[in-house]
């Protein structure tokens, strides 16, 4: 899942033709515009797992898997985008936030749900954010180790310390306010994430071209029977965390022009983003298969199946950590911001809570320090990197947070919304198979959250914590 980031535009209380019908700053935001952020907020660190996932399921499941996800998530996304406004989708008035829209179409309890899930997402993705970048950093150290002495050195890597470089940057990171406003993070993140992806896509037709005996097959790889199920119960979690990102698609729809229609220009941007990065997961996991065969890496940049050219697989891995520096920060940011908010209102006395202070730093201006904004922030950096140390596994992981995220942000929501939108009658054939496309969509989560969990299982008897090394 890749990062994006949209500025929520200041509110104003004048009615000048710069200005939208609720008094906010006139959105300026086209199908074109609408299609790169999808493009941005999907392709990420996800593509990296995605010829591994292909190896378990083999040519004919692994693709399959692939575009019946993409399918999904095209269709919940175009019920998303008839909930952006309520009552009326044309005419109705405009919710600006996932949790909004979830709380103007369901209420109270589905919207506490709905931030549950959320948050959850977004624990799982920065823990999941500084295992990645710690493994990439790891990768370049591992491949100028490789040139020098040879591929048949070991050369081992431990991880830690590069998970303490990259909390050591968040932390930093975490301490300005006003993050949110630092839109070119988004702009790297996105131009990394698309150079990594094309690196990795470009050495696996190298590979390809080059010749190789290595083995596929229309069933993936050859193991025992439990475990060629377990192994592909977490392959799926691997492409639901690839395509987890439905809860930017209503932040997305808020940039775009009044007229046309949000909704329908949504729509077609839907299904433009979506075919565009289905294409390139297609070619990234089915070129990445069969490049690599069976034995398939979990991460098909730092796992080593390239060695040559070094400097060319050290400079993708070198984006990767990029794009995770400032793709962490988009995604800690609703997190930091709801507690600081919550804090702010139970203990509206609290001169550690809301108190500011002006720190005047030489040539970088005045700063505002507010010490429980320090202490809580540095406090959630520190043990996101305790956890990434206690459990740095790279797939297990992935599979875990799109097992977890998948079915209620993806599927059950925008499907509740659209039913009680459209006062759908009860058991009538839309309302019968809508139901029946969440609960199959809920038993693929939980066989995959199932084999994620049983993935980590395995791999937490085999490891010494803080001993990471790859």
């Amino acid at each position: 899942m890749g990062s994006m980031h949209i500025e929520t535009p200041e509110t104003f209380a004048d009615g000048s033709k710069n200005f939208d019908d609720d008094g906010r700053a006139k959105r300026t935001g086209t199908w074109i515009t609408a299609s790169a952020h999808i493009i941005t907020a999907v392709i990420g660190s996800g593509v990296l797992s995605l010829a591994w996932a292909i190896a378990q399921m083999g040519w004919v499941a692994g693709p399959a898997v692939l575009f019946v996800f993409s399918l999904i998530t095209y269709f919940t996304s175009t019920l998303l985008a008839d909930c952006y406004r309520s009552p009326d989708p044309v005419h109705g008035k405009r919710n600006y936030t996932y949790s909004e829209v979830v709380k103007a179409n369901l209420g109270g309890r589905k919207f506490q749900l709905c931030g549950l899930a959320q948050y959850i997402n977004l624990v799982g993705v920065t823990i999941g954010y500084t295992i990645t970048a710690s493994l990439s950093m790891g990768a370049v150290k591992k491949s100028n180790c490789l040139h020098k002495h040879g591929h048949q050195d070991e050369c081992k890597v431990k991880d830690n310390a590069f998970m303490i470089a990259f909390a050591c940057i968040q932390i930093l990171l975490s301490q300005i306010p006003n993050f949110h406003k630092l839109s070119w993070l988004s702009i790297v993140a996105a131009v990394m994430s698309f150079a990594y992806s094309s690196i990795g896509l470009g050495l696996s037709i190298a590979k390809i071209i080059g010749g190789g005996h290595v083995r596929t097959t229309l069933t993936g790889v050859e193991v025992s029977g439990t475990e060629k199920v377990w192994k592909m119960f977490q392959a799926i979690g691997d492409i639901a965390f690839a395509y987890a990102f439905s809860n930017v698609l209503i932040e997305i729809q808020d940039t775009l022009k009044s007229s046309p229609p949000e909704n329908k220009v949504m729509k077609r941007a839907s299904l433009i983003g979506i075919m565009t990065t289905t294409l390139f997961y297609v070619l990234c996991g089915c070129l990445g298969y069969a490049a690599f065969g069976n034995d398939a890496p979990s991460n098909f940049l730092t796992g080593f199946g390239f060695y040559e050219p070094f400097w060319l697989i050290d400079f993708a891995n070198v984006c990767i950590a990029v794009h995770l520096v400032g793709a962490y920060q988009v995604f800690v940011q609703p997190i930091f911001g709801f507690v600081e908010k919550w804090s702010k209102e139970n203990w509206t006395e609290s001169q550690f809570i809301n108190g500011e202070h002006t720190l005047n730093i030489p040539l970088c201006g005045s700063y505002n320090v507010n010490f429980f904004r320090v202490v809580w922030r540095t406090a959630y950096v520190i043990i996101t990197a305790v956890v990434a140390m206690l459990l740095p596994f790279f797939n297990d992981f992935l599979a875990l947070i799109g097992a977890l995220s998948f079915w209620p942000l993806t599927v059950y929501f925008p499907i509740e919304m659209y039913i009680k939108k459209s006062n759908m009658q009860r058991f009538s054939f839309t309302w019968t198979w809508l139901k029946i496309l969440s609960w199959v969509c809920l038993i693929i989560s939980i066989i995959s959250l199932v084999g994620s969990i049983q993935g980590l299982s395995v791999s937490i008897k085999k490891y010494k914590p803080f001993q990471a090394e790859q």
